[in-house]
């Protein structure tokens, strides 16, 4: 008895070293995004390979593959403002337009809905709506972001703030602070993007 005791101890401590590594390598990655430096997308996958590993051990499925997803947008990302610095000497931030804006919304409701209930249909994922949702506004977030876009910081507002109950739910007290922290770094990191565009736009 007590040697499993001491086994779901050590478990439970190992997963909090998980969370704690990822953590702070996620403040890290955001911080470094808000200072538009290439170094955010090197962290950044080191981070999501861990992060996406514990979030498997707690079967939190869409975290899982949205992990998976961010690595392809963040090699994606290192490649385009790589190029951008090339040719410009560094990559601007843009913005959308209201059109395009309407479409990326309606593009993360749609996603939410159809990865939503696969999860809540097909598998034993824990919070499959809320989950979903994080998923699908940090799927859009991330691509934006990516593409060095502005608003890609008001989705992750959004997604943060929901990420945090999902996360504080499931016993993941790290990440429910780390997501809080991601919230408050994301308005940074908005007014800083909302600078550098303002000042490439006269």
């Amino acid at each position: 008895m007590n040697e499993v005791v001491r086994q779901i101890i050590a478990g439970a401590t190992e997963a909090s070293r998980l969370e704690q590594v990822a953590t702070v390598l996620g403040v890290v990655f955001v911080w470094l995004a808000m200072r538009e430096s290439l170094w955010n997308f090197p962290v950044g996958l080191v981070q999501a390979a861990i992060f996406g590993w514990v979030c498997f051990e707690g079967k939190l499925y869409s975290e899982t593959v949205l992990q998976i997803l961010f690595v392809a947008a963040m090699v994606y990302g290192w490649w385009h403002w790589s190029r951008g610095a090339k040719d410009t000497g560094s990559l601007a931030v843009q913005r959308l337009s209201a059109w395009s804006a309407a479409g990326w919304a309606g593009a993360t409701l749609v996603l939410w809905l159809a990865w939503g209930g696969a999860m809540a249909r097909f598998t034993d994922a824990a919070l499959p709506w809320w989950d979903g949702f994080v998923f699908a506004a940090s799927v859009v977030s991330q691509w934006l972001q990516a593409r060095k876009l502005l608003e890609n910081w008001i989705g992750w507002i959004i997604a943060n703030t929901v990420a945090v109950g999902v996360f504080w739910a499931k016993g993941f007290y790290w990440f429910a602070v780390l997501y809080f922290l991601f919230w408050l770094l994301a308005w940074g990191g908005w007014r800083a993007w909302w600078r550098s565009w303002k000042a490439a736009h006269g």
